[in-house]
């Protein structure tokens, strides 16, 4: 998506990490907690109905997801993904997220008010993701993950 000008918002995980390196952390939003911010929560027994109980737009969210209001044809069709957040562990720490997700999304939405400031972040993204080719990375992985050499 970056290669055809989107923005990325996201935690600061994964491929997220690298590329905040290439395109600078003006280019991008980033929200969340950080990898130490998740061991301390893992931690010290994470406790994902607390978030649930103490944000009322949370809740909100959660209860008309959970009330079918989403999909009326099957109101019980986002159940395994309720019971998965409030009574498994919510395992990606996504209600502890929640909060830092709709700041960073206002903050979105501000930058997308600025046309010119839009596009020229999104120049800069396109033109820093040269290394997340799909050649670059499959080769990477064949050398690194895989360990087997292309053939000729």
């Amino acid at each position: 998506m970056a290669l055809n000008g989107a923005l990325t918002i996201g935690t600061l995980d994964g491929a997220n990490v690298e590329i905040l390196e290439a395109v600078g952390r003006q280019n991008i939003f980033i929200f969340g907690l950080n990898a130490e911010e998740v061991a301390a929560l893992r931690a010290g027994a994470y406790n994902p109905r607390q978030y649930y109980q103490e944000d009322r737009e949370l809740q909100k969210v959660l209860d008309m997801i959970a009330s079918g209001f989403f999909s009326p044809q099957d109101p019980r069709l986002f159940d395994p993904i309720i019971s998965a957040l409030l009574d498994q562990g919510d395992y990606y720490m996504l209600l502890a997220d929640y909060r830092h997700y709709v700041a960073a999304q206002e903050e979105v939405s501000r930058a997308f008010k600025n046309p010119d400031d839009w596009a020229r972040r999104s120049i800069l993204n396109t033109a820093h993701m040269g290394r997340f080719s799909s050649d670059r990375a499959v080769l990477e992985y064949a050398n690194r993950v895989w360990d087997v050499q292309p053939i000729k």
